[in-house]
């Protein structure tokens, strides 16, 4: 995955920065992929932008991409809640292919970094359905809307259209898959310090989207050691309130 490239071209069309590449069918393609977008507290401003990601972190609870080395893991399908198809109302399901890290990016089980379809049920109300297997003990299921969010912002997971998901989906679930994502924190630094001096990313070796560089200015590599803290003082600051209780669907 190139992080630095742009989400969506210039008439909102989705735009690839997501290589599948199979060595032994020598097969190559590219899809449409989100990053991660990140914060904006009091203490720090790391977020991002809907067409070009500035900020990147390792730090859990960042909302960011961490770039470098993963091998996909095993996949996770769990239930988001029933939505209203023309056929009716439906579950709505989620598969989740983990990624174990190395490095920098070891600590994704913790912060719940993955892969999965751009997709969320935004919950609107509790509708009974005391049928169905997911219903809780008062036999309610959260009811809500289907939002795509594809090409967009996530909280941090790598995110694909449905078909891209079926595909990485069909290759990687139960088969370990390595998976690069760029930059890493070396790269990030490395072109911060050339913007900085005025050096010609080309002749020091260097990449970065040139758009996406122009847009955003100067990219930034938040360490799990200087935004961990920041991160935890801000959850600690935030008030205590009940639990969320949805209102009963009409």
């Amino acid at each position: 995955m190139d992080a630095t490239r742009p989400s969506t071209a210039s008439n909102g069309a989705a735009l690839s920065r997501f290589y599948v590449i199979c060595e032994s069918s020598k097969t190559f393609k590219a899809v449409s992929s989100g990053y991660g977008n990140g914060r904006k507290l009091a203490r720090a401003n790391f977020s991002n932008g809907r067409q070009c990601a500035r900020n990147f972190s390792n730090a859990e609870g960042s909302k960011l991409t961490a770039g470098g080395a993963y091998v996909t893991a095993e996949s996770r399908t769990s239930f988001k809640g029933y939505y209203q198809s023309t056929s009716g109302t439906k579950p709505f399901l989620r598969t989740f292919l983990l990624f174990d890290g190395e490095g920098e990016t070891s600590n994704a089980r913790e912060r719940a970094i993955g892969g999965h379809r751009a997709m969320f049920l935004k919950w609107q109300c509790r509708m009974e359905r005391p049928q169905s297997k997911h219903a809780d003990d008062d036999g309610f299921v959260p009811f809500g809307r289907l939002v795509d969010y594809t090409s967009g912002r996530s909280n941090g997971c790598t995110t694909w259209s449905k078909p891209a998901t079926t595909e990485i989906l069909r290759i990687a679930d139960g088969n370990p898959t390595t998976l690069y994502i760029y930059p890493a924190s070396q790269d990030i630094n490395a072109i911060a310090k050339a913007v900085k001096k005025g050096t010609s990313l080309a002749r020091a070796g260097l990449y970065w989207n040139e758009a996406c560089l122009a847009a955003i200015g100067t990219p930034k590599f938040w360490p799990k050691r200087t935004l961990q803290p920041i991160i935890n003082e801000w959850r600690s600051s935030l008030p205590k309130r009940p639990p969320l209780e949805l209102p009963l669907c009409e």
